[in-house]
């Protein structure tokens, strides 16, 4: 049996529960795949992304309804040995990417004041949506997990002085009739990691040029890293943590909430205070 048929069997077979059924209840849970899309699955050479191709693949063969699908990778100024260990692992998988370049490394190494990486972030997904309408796609497919999903929450609160989470699907603001979704919602980072490591699979990291050309651990420097290492020291005290977590953006008591905004409009508690006497 080739490699990539192994591997493939891995998905649907030994992890089945942590990862095959939770991407499908994903796609039926929040309804992110639809008859006749037309999906861009985009690839950034890590865990995550190479995994979610390989689901996508698996459901494009044996869903039970018809769409259509592409595997882009968008190289925004990788270095010859990054671009190369790409190129190989979707070889080795039998992942058939479309490749296109940007400048964006260059464009946001040098930026002066705020994050290379939101801006690296954002700039890509404007990129990635560009490309993929190109080839007349509907819908990007990213590869963010549960983990990405708590850190998100985490985040927003702590540093951001609100509370929201990563959606599962969002319409795209700037690419009329284009959405995102994140068919690896439900899929533990850590079962994605065990599943690379069963099968031998060395993926992309980090492949920043402010990381490699500045010697500077960026991961080190990171505040989703930092809620790692919050979430991990909640959970010596309380196993169901992160269950809590993620659920608490989908029970949200209106009733006990000072404000919140629907659509840029915000409204308090006030509002109607007299009116609940």
């Amino acid at each position: 049996m080739e490699r990539y048929r192994e591997i493939e069997k891995t998905i649907i077979k030994k992890y089945r529960k942590e990862i095959w059924s939770k991407f499908v209840k994903a796609i039926k849970e929040y309804k992110l795949i639809n008859e006749g899309d037309k999906i861009a699955v985009c690839i950034s050479g890590g865990k995550d992304s190479m995994l979610l191709a390989k689901c996508m693949q698996e459901l494009y063969r044996h869903g039970q309804f018809k769409f259509d699908v592409e595997y882009i990778v968008m190289d925004p100024g990788y270095t010859t040995e990054h671009r190369k260990l790409i190129e190989e692992n979707a070889k080795t998988l039998n992942i058939p990417i479309k490749i296109f370049t940007s400048n964006i490394f260059d464009s946001v190494f040098n930026i002066k004041e705020g994050s290379p990486c939101y801006l690296c972030a954002r700039m890509r997904r404007g990129y990635l949506y560009s490309f993929a309408k190109e080839l007349g796609c509907n819908k990007i497919a990213l590869g963010h997990h549960y983990d990405d999903v708590l850190e998100t929450i985490l985040l927003s609160m702590l540093y951001g002085g609100e509370i929201k989470t990563m959606m599962p699907k969002l319409h795209s603001k700037n690419f009329d009739g284009m959405e995102l979704i994140r068919p690896l919602y439900l899929i533990r980072e850590n079962d994605i990691i065990n599943w690379a490591k069963y099968n031998n699979l060395t993926f992309l990291n980090c492949a920043c040029r402010f990381t490699l050309e500045t010697d500077v651990d960026k991961e080190g420097k990171s505040k989703r890293k930092e809620m790692k290492e919050l979430i991990k020291k909640f959970r010596e005290t309380n196993p169901y943590i992160e269950y809590n977590i993620f659920k608490s953006v989908e029970n949200v008591n209106l009733d006990a909430i000072i404000g919140y905004n629907i659509n840029g409009e915000k409204y308090n508690f006030l509002d109607k205070y007299e009116e609940k006497k």
